[in-house]
């Protein structure tokens, strides 16, 4: 089963009110074990980067000033995602931002029907819980030290962690994989062994046996079987 852990940077929390995506990260996962494979980008936004959203993830004016627009690799971004179900943390905002990216260059959305929200999954597997991405990483044991800023691609990456953990643990990458199978056709048949046949042992006592038995129960005072 494919498919895609990503995370995206902004200018701001709605893309309604003008803000625009700055970077994407996704990451390809197989059978719940990452392949290596990643689509990584920064985006020229157009406009403005308010400084509270620098504050987050450090992408400045002229960071992004020669970055292309998110139009010159929106096909490269739908080639890399296909047709795979797409895992964020806080999903509806992400592909908020996604949809309105692709509407303004004329492709069509993504659809919802493909969002798996790992803050819903958190939910129901630690109620009551602190839910943040850095809190399941705490919680799990995920390495974040070197996490000093929010950033699309790293983030994915730690997400892609915690969603294993949140589906089951590692113990899912230890499913069997069809093409390592070796199915066994020959059947082996031993030979027979030659059975030695023995006498059973005796287990009637002997006449020395009996007669000493005798002479010790004359020593016994008062025994219960004579009463």
């Amino acid at each position: 089963m494919r498919e895609i852990i990503f995370d995206t940077e902004t200018t701001g929390f709605d893309p309604r009110n003008g803000d625009r995506m700055v970077e994407i990260g996704c990451i390809e996962m197989i059978n719940r074990v990452m392949t290596g494979r990643s689509f990584h980008a920064y985006f020229n936004p157009q406009r403005s980067m308010p400084a509270e959203a620098e504050a987050v993830h450090g992408l400045s004016d002229a960071f992004l000033a020669d970055k292309p627009l998110f139009s010159a690799l929106a096909q490269d971004f739908l080639d890399f995602i296909g047709d795979s179900p797409m895992i964020a943390h806080n999903a509806t905002f992400d592909f908020n931002f996604i949809n309105a990216e692709l509407g303004l260059c004329n492709f069509p959305p993504v659809c919802l029907s493909r969002m798996v929200d790992t803050v819903a999954l958190a939910k129901v597997r630690h109620p009551g819980a602190k839910l943040s991405l850095d809190a399941l990483c705490t919680r799990y044991g995920i390495d974040r030290s070197h996490r000093t800023k929010h950033g699309a691609l790293l983030d994915a990456e730690l997400l892609a962690h915690v969603y294993v953990e949140l589906r089951g643990g590692r113990q899912i990458g230890l499913e069997l994989v069809a093409e390592n199978i070796e199915i066994v056709t020959e059947i082996k048949v031993l030979p027979q062994r030659t059975r030695i046949f023995r006498q059973p042992r005796p287990h009637v006592a002997t006449a020395g046996e009996l007669a000493a038995h005798a002479e010790f129960l004359k020593s016994v005072d008062t025994p219960l079987w004579g009463a």
